[in-house]
């Protein structure tokens, strides 16, 4: 799974991008650059405000689990997946829900 790790480029991102919530988690959608081609991409976000370094490990592990077991990324999109305080211990069914939701709300293709 290919992974968006710079900070200038997640930044760019919380810019542009169109935000789609849901109680368990937010995504921010953008469209791939044209100069990087069609592949797509995802950031995974925890922050302090959830807890210690253990629950934000957590929250990362299981949204990128939720992301496999979606089938993303997704072609010619980036996104940033943002944990929310039910992330942690929600189940992973609920989660599945969830970024389903904000698949299809957001408009991309499966």
């Amino acid at each position: 799974m290919s992974t968006i790790k710079s900070t200038r480029e997640i930044d760019t991102i919380f810019r542009t991008a169109t935000r789609v919530a849901h109680p368990l988690l937010i995504a921010l959608v953008a469209r791939t650059p044209k100069e990087r081609g069609r592949s797509g991409r995802v950031a995974f976000i925890a922050g302090k405000k959830l807890g210690g370094a253990v629950l934000r490990n957590r929250c990362r592990r299981v949204l990128r689990e939720t992301v496999r077991r979606s089938g993303g990324p997704w072609a010619s999109y980036d996104i940033t997946l943002i944990s929310r305080p039910g992330t942690a211990t929600a189940a992973p069914a609920q989660l599945d829900a969830a970024l389903s939701s904000i698949i299809s709300r957001a408009g991309l293709e499966q």
